[in-house]
């Protein structure tokens, strides 16, 4: 990748994992389009990372569970600043639950968001990577590789998600786009309605992840590591 602002669109940007990756990317001088269901939320993070960096921030309205919604972020994108380097398929969902209680509903919903949603970000950015020689992150989950009780929905997603990521990096890569999975466990945010506290210090922190991402980026060209296991040092 050269050496021009880079500019990336991250998918679920508006909190934990995928607000941290993009304040990362903000501090390092790249431009950051986020996406959001919600107005209201989106607007909430906007104004906190237009703090670090006037102008460098776009919000995007958008479900990953709607194809023509991610196209049409893409074009927002393409049309702001000219050009996409990087996607992050971010946006995730977890219901868990044993599979005597797991509904329908949470079954399709966790693979709808999870796994068919980033079909559909990946889908949409494709020929504007292409066109930057850009980089494909998705933010999958050891879960991905670790099955437990109570996880069989999410285990189906993160194991698809994992799969769906590797196989991709082998079509597109003499297209000269890289692309990685990052598989984080214990992640200090909201997700599963979870609150984060002082208690979880010992968690891995949401710009640790965007951290990783920014040195990804600035990985040799000849090198790709497409597969990262992330933990945290001192797991309770």
């Amino acid at each position: 990748m050269s050496d021009k602002t880079k500019i990336a669109l991250i998918t679920g940007g508006t909190k934990g994992i995928g607000y941290g990756i993009a304040e990362m990317l903000i501090k390092d001088g790249m431009r950051v389009a986020i996406t959001g269901r919600s107005e209201e939320t989106l607007q909430e993070a906007l104004q906190q990372l237009n703090q670090l960096k006037e102008g460098y921030v776009l919000g995007i309205v958008a479900d990953v569970r709607d194809f023509e919604s991610q196209q049409n972020a893409v074009q927002q994108v393409v049309e702001q600043w000219g050009a996409l380097d990087v996607l992050v398929a971010n946006a995730g969902v977890g219901h868990f639950a044993p599979m005597e209680s797991l509904t329908v509903e949470q079954w399709q919903e966790t693979i709808d968001i999870n796994l068919t949603g980033v079909f559909y970000s990946v889908k949409a950015a494709l020929p504007a990577l292409k066109n930057s020689k850009g980089y494909l992150i998705t933010i999958a989950s050891l879960a991905g590789t670790n099955f437990f009780a109570n996880g069989a929905a999410y285990n189906a997603s993160k194991f698809g998600l994992v799969g769906f990521t590797q196989a991709v990096m082998l079509d597109v890569r003499n297209d000269g786009i890289k692309v990685t999975t990052i598989m984080p466990g214990s992640v200090a945010t909201n997700f599963n309605n979870h609150e984060p506290s002082e208690k979880d210090a010992w968690k891995i922190q949401p710009e640790d992840i965007g951290q990783m991402v920014v040195d990804l980026l600035k990985m040799n060209p000849r090198t790709l590591p497409s597969k990262i296991e992330v933990r945290p040092t001192m797991p309770k």
